[in-house]
Formats: structure tokens, C-alpha cells, sequence
């Protein structure tokens, strides 16, 4: 009998299947040890000792860990089958040390996706543990632990703010400084000028065949008196153009489009792709849907290649066809698996929609035909420009005619591209504009940052790791560093405060240049090049004589006294910043732990359809706004969105109403109706 270990519960029972009688498949539910909390400064790291760190059994995982030792003293043979990533070479590093195995006793077993033909692959090809892997992911560990511990501690003794971060300080400083661009931002005047035609229009761009821009009023007028309604064709130009589909995803690019095109954050994209990778029980398996998702990899397997030309030749015809896509190799890439791809090309989403939830479906639709549209022919397309000349001043109109519509016959849901016909015209001809029309616009400041947009600047800037995009997007928002308002990043006071200070004292440790060189660094680790002792003992002796410099010279801030006198202890009674917004307290903390209860008006928004009670507005321990009702715990009744005391004319139930920046949208608590606008 053998022994498989897997991280997540959900893969035993597939896994199991796969192998046969002859394995039994447990799982560690995750990590189970971690860095102590003691020794210096906390970091359960010997600072001295050439950073030997401490570890320690994490909560609640003693039982699983008694278990895992009982079985394997069972078996003939353990196989280590974490996640293939570094994290998980770390995993199974560290459960071979705490049940004691030799290496004669282990081997480490990788697979890209849960279903039968690559996991028996794998057991085909076995290893041993990396170390150099193990040693990339445990000194990013001792990094963190460091630096967190460290700048959080001094940020909570200096300001009003509780933590601060490798990457998490630098993807804030971005948004804080994308802020400062947009106050700093004058806008500039300009105006646009058209000759609207019976078929199309024609945009002002040239002047005597040279740049043009038309600046102020004065200068509009001038132009407009210069022109007549009638145009000269100047030029006809027809080209044919290929447009070519995208990469397969990868976790930074998933995480883009489901939010721009499905609405979904960081978080609850590689929630639902972790599920999706784990398994879904569809009526006759349990199978992996999608390979690995956390990679920065756009390679594809050959055996997908192969079966998905195959596929393509038979459902569209051989024309459509396309070949495997390259990009130049970032020096950060980590090509240890493929892109995110489905597990199966002849899974279609439509195949599996029964087995899968609305938002499971969404993502592993996007999934399957950005792999399959990878593929595919490039689009053909035919391209016309055409030139008019009115008294020296050009005009240019574009148009576009698909011909061949290769990749966009499955792709053309996620991809705008319409024909854009422009009428036959000959060169010299004249055609006489029904119309010349003018607009005034003003230049306008770069955009916040969205979530997308955030984690596009971090991937470009090599900063952070697919793994760390969607925790550093939910730390910095669970903070109260950043308000997101129609999904756009602001950064709060206290994200600005927090900025300005560590880029007082740490402006050459907490910036793009020197994280994205620490992720190279962690990279020579990981391929042997770098050791991870001299990485660590050179980052600690400049960090932490900046940090001892920035404990006596960075000012404490001084909290606004509210002018009244605290009634337990008497010392004056200040404003201080919570999680969830000011509060009043004791400025004598935390001698004396007296916070001043502010007396707060419920907004009613109905009768309560179970009880009679009040529905209110109420806060959830994360600060997010609900409405329930005032008599709970007897009446539990909530809701997300706000009640409007209508019934749904379908089902009865509560109709909510949900207010965005463009629209108001009502619509039932329980059921699918919407109320028509």
C-alpha cells in the first residue's frame, strides 16, 4: 500500500480513483507548520545563525498531522503530491520533515491538472524534493515575516494605520502617487472638427499633410472659416491586415478580464479557478476542469496542441487552424507549468454547464475559448483609409471588413470587432459634406487604478507573483487603505499617510525597482545560481539600520483632541481611526480603554416582513454595508442590497434595489425577476 498526500480535500477522492486500490490519498489541508512567533522581534528566525528559522505546528492542524504519521508508518512508500508551484515544493519540504521520511521512504510527484491520464503520468515520474525550489519560497517567507513585522510594528507606533508590506506598501505607494498625478492635472482645451457625410464621417487630423491641433476658440473659427462643403478624395488606401487572437490566460491576465468583463475581484476569480482545478463531480467523474492557476506561463502542452488542431479541423474546417503563439521569455517568468488551459478541449462549457454554478460556468467559458481561440486562424480583415482634402486641410475616415473570421467564429463574445463599411470612392472625386461640425473637449487625467489595472502595472513591473495578486488587491482594501468607488481604487488618508512615511524613511527598500529585483533574486534561488543566506544577510543589514533609524527620528502622530476630558481617568478624549472610521477615545491608551459611544440614528429602509421590526443599515464586521433587521438575533432577516418593502410579483419575496453610478436596478431578493426600467 502507498501513501498520497495532497494538499486540498476536495482532490483525494478523484486522485484516489485514478490510482486504484494500491493508494490511499489524504490531504494536509494546506500548510502545516509555519515561522514561530519568537526570538527577535518576533520573527522566529535566528537573524544571527545564518536566518536558521523556527517552525512551529500551525493551529489546528496537530490532528491532521497525528494522522498523517499513523498512516504512513502503514504503507510501503509516500508520495508527496502538493501543488506544482514553489509554495507547494515548500509543503511537501516540510511535511517530509515532520513525518520523519528518508529519502528512500518519499517521492515528490507533480501534476499541471487533476484527471486520470496526467496523474497516472506523473506517478510515472517521480522526484525528489527540490531544495532550491523549497529555499526561494522560504526565504520570500522570511522576507515577508521580516519586513511585515517590522514596518507594521513601526507604522502602528507612528501612525494610524496597522500594517505594511513588502509587496502590499509598493502596490499602494502606485496608487497613491496615480492619485497625485490626477489632483496635480490641468486640463487642456482642444477641439475636434467632422465632415458628416450620407454614409460616414470624416475626422479633421492634417493640416498641409502635417499634425494638427486646434487649440482654442480663436483657432476653431479660423479653420471653420477656411472650409467649404466640398471635399477632394486625396486617397484610397486598401490593405489586408491578420489580427491575431490572444495568449492563453495566465493569472494575471484571468484575473483582468473577469473583472472587466465579469465584474468579479481578485479573490473570488481564484476562488472559483481553484475550484474548477480541485474538481468538479460531473455525472459519470470527478475531473479537473482547468490546469494549474496560478502560473505566469503561456506555454501549452504538445498533447493539448495536438488534440485541440484536431478538434478545431473538425468542427470548423482545417482553414481554421492556427499555430502555437510565442512571446519573448521575461527574465520572471517561472515556466514550470502551462497556461491556464482546459483540461480537455472536447469539454466544451456547454457539456458541463449542468455540473457547474453560474459563476463556475462564466469563468471556465472564458477559460476554454481563450485557450481554444489561441489556437485558431488569425481573422482576416480588409482595411480602408480614405483621405479627403478641404482647402489643405486633411480629413481621414477608417473603415474595416472582416473576410475571414478564423479565431473571432468562437471568440467574437469577448472580442468587439464589427465590420465598419466605407462607401466605393475614387481618387480626385468630390463629395460635398452635408454638414461641418465642431466639439469642444478638454484632456483628461489618467484613470485610478481598478483592480485589472492594478494587477497589469504589477505583472509589467515584476512586482509580486501570481500567487500574491489577489492577496495584495484584499489586504489593502481590508486595511482601509484604499476606498473602491465604481470598482476605481482612492486611497484613503491613512493609505497616504502610511505612503508618505515609508517613502520618508524607506524610499530605496519600498519601490518598483528594488521589490522587482528581490523577485529575480528569489528566482536565481530557486535555479541554483543565488544562495538564499546571502540574499537575506545583504537585504537585513540595510533594511534594518533604516528601520532603527526610522523608530527615533520618524514623529509620532499626534491624535486631535476633541476638547472634552475622558470621565474614567480624566485625560483628554481624542480622535483616533478605526477600522470602520473615527471613533472617540481615551488619549490615555491603553492605560485607561474608554471609547466614547456615539449615539448613531438608524436609517429605517422598511417593515420587516417576517417580524414587523425594523429594517436598518447595519455594518458587517468587514465594514460592508447590509440591512437587517433591528430585532435580531430573535428575527435574523438580511439583506445586501436595500429593501424596497415591494413585493416580488413572482415569488412574494422582498424586491432589493441596487444603486450603481449609471443605473438603479431593482430587482427580488430570491428569485430571478427584475423590475423593468
Amino acid at each position: 500500500m502507498n501513501l498520497v498526500i495532497v494538499e486540498s480535500p476536495s482532490k483525494t477522492k478523484p486522485i484516489e480513483k485514478y490510482l486504484g486500490s494500491g493508494y490511499k490519498v489524504l490531504s494536509s489541508k494546506g500548510h502545516v507548520r509555519d515561522l514561530a512567533t519568537t526570538g527577535k522581534f518576533g520573527f522566529g528566525v535566528d537573524v544571527d545563525n545564518s536566518f536558521k528559522p523556527n517552525y512551529v505546528m500551525m493551529k489546528g492542524k496537530k490532528s491532521v498531522v497525528d494522522e498523517l504519521k499513523k498512516e504512513a508508518k502503514k504503507v510501503d512508500h509516500v508520495y508527496l503530491a502538493t501543488d506544482p508551484d514553489r509554495e507547494g515544493e515548500a509543503i511537501s519540504w516540510h511535511l517530509k520533515d515532520v513525518l520523519k521520511l528518508n529519502d528512500n521512504d518519499y517521492d515528490r510527484v507533480v501534476f499541471n491538472e487533476i484527471t486520470k491520464n496526467a496523474v497516472t503520468d506523473a506517478f510515472n515520474h517521480t522526484r525528489k524534493i527540490d531544495n532550491d525550489l523549497v529555499n526561494s519560497q522560504e526565504t520570500r517567507r522570511i522576507l515577508d515575516r521580516i519586513i511585515g513585522f517590522r514596518l507594521s510594528k513601526l507604522i502602528q507606533s507612528k501612525t494610524s494605520g496597522s500594517s505594511a508590506g513588502r509587496v502590499q506598501s509598493v502596490a499602494l505607494k502606485l496608487i497613491v502617487e496615480r492619485e497625485r498625478e490626477i489632483e496635480a492635472f490641468n486640463p487642456e482645451e482642444y477641439y475636434t472638427v467632422k465632415g458628416i457625410f450620407d454614409e460616414f464621417d470624416s475626422e479633421l487630423f492634417n493640416y498641409n499633410h502635417k499634425d494638427f491641433k486646434i487649440s482654442n476658440k480663436e483657432e476653431l473659427d479660423k479653420v471653420l472659416g477656411e472650409l467649404d462643403n466640398s471635399f477632394k478624395v486625396d486617397s484610397v488606401e486598401k490593405k489586408k491586415k491578420a489580427k491575431q487572437s490572444r495568449m492563453p490566460y495566465i493569472t494575471s491576465t484571468l484575473q483582468q478580464d473577469a473583472s472587466n468583463k465579469l465584474n468579479f475581484n481578485a479573490k473570488k476569480t481564484m476562488q472559483i479557478a481553484q475550484k474548477l482545478y480541485e474538481g468538479i463531480d460531473l455525472s459519470d467523474e470527478t475531473v479537473g476542469l482547468i490546469t494549474y492557476m496560478r502560473t505566469d506561463s503561456i506555454r501549452l502542452s504538445d498533447e493539448f496542441i495536438k488534440s485541440t488542431y484536431a478538434y478545431i479541423s473538425s468542427n470548423y474546417g482545417e482553414e481554421y487552424v492556427g499555430y502555437v503563439k510565442k512571446s519573448k521569455k521575461k527574465d520572471n517568468v517561472q515556466d514550470a507549468h502551462e497556461a491556464i488551459r482546459p483540461t480537455s478541449i472536447n469539454r466544451t462549457p456547454e457539456s458541463v454547464r449542468k455540473y457547474l454554478t453560474n459563476d463556475e460556468f462564466k469563468i471556465y467559458r472564458m477559460i476554454y475559448y481563450r485557450a481554444l481561440a489561441s489556437l485558431m486562424a488569425p481573422a482576416k480583415t480588409l482595411n480602408t483609409t480614405i483621405i479627403l482634402d478641404n482647402n489643405n486641410y486633411q480629413f481621414k475616415s477608417t473603415g474595416q471588413i472582416i473576410t475571414f473570421d478564423g479565431y473571432l467564429r468562437v471568440y467574437s463574445d469577448y472580442e468587439d470587432t464589427k465590420d465598419n463599411i466605407l462607401p466605393e470612392l475614387k481618387e480626385n472625386s468630390v463629395l460635398k459634406a452635408n454638414d461641418i461640425v465642431s466639439e469642444q473637449h478638454f484632456t483628461k487625467p489618467p484613470s485610478r487604478y481598478t483592480e485589472a489595472r492594478l494587477i497589469k502595472e504589477m505583472e509589467e513591473l515584476g512586482i509580486g507573483r501570481p500567487s500574491t495578486y489577489a492577496t495584495t488587491m484584499d489586504i489593502i482594501k481590508k486595511r482601509g487603505y484604499v476606498n473602491v468607488e465604481d470598482k476605481k481604487f482612492i486611497p484613503t488618508k491613512i493609505g497616504i499617510e502610511i505612503t508618505d512615511k515609508l517613502q520618508e524613511h524607506f524610499s530605496h527598500l519600498i519601490n518598483v525597482e528594488y521589490t522587482a529585483n528581490m523577485e529575480r533574486d528569489l528566482d536565481k534561488i530557486a535555479d541554483g545560481s543565488e544562495n538564499y543566506v546571502d540574499t537575506l544577510t545583504n537585504f537585513y543589514n540595510e533594511f534594518e539600520p533604516c528601520v532603527e533609524e526610522a523608530f527615533k527620528n520618524m514623529p509620532k502622530k499626534v491624535a486631535e483632541k476633541t476638547g472634552e476630558d475622558c470621565p474614567n481617568c480624566g485625560s483628554p478624549l481624542v480622535i483616533r481611526n478605526g477600522r470602520y472610521g473615527d471613533f472617540t477615545a481615551c488619549s490615555n491608551y491603553p492605560k485607561c480603554k474608554y471609547i466614547k459611544n456615539e449615539p448613531k440614528e438608524e436609517s429605517v429602509a422598511c417593515v420587516c416582513p417576517n417580524c414587523g421590526g425594523d429594517i436598518v443599515e447595519k455594518r458587517s464586521k468587514r465594514g460592508k454595508v447590509f440591512y437587517g433587521c433591528n430585532n435580531y438575533p430573535k428575527c435574523k432577516t438580511a439583506y445586501w442590497d436595500m429593501p424596497t418593502g415591494e413585493k416580488c410579483p413572482e415569488c412574494s419575496s422582498m424586491l432589493t434595489k441596487k444603486i450603481t453610478k449609471n443605473k438603479t436596478t431593482i430587482k427580488c431578493s430570491s428569485c430571478d425577476y427584475v423590475k423593468a426600467d
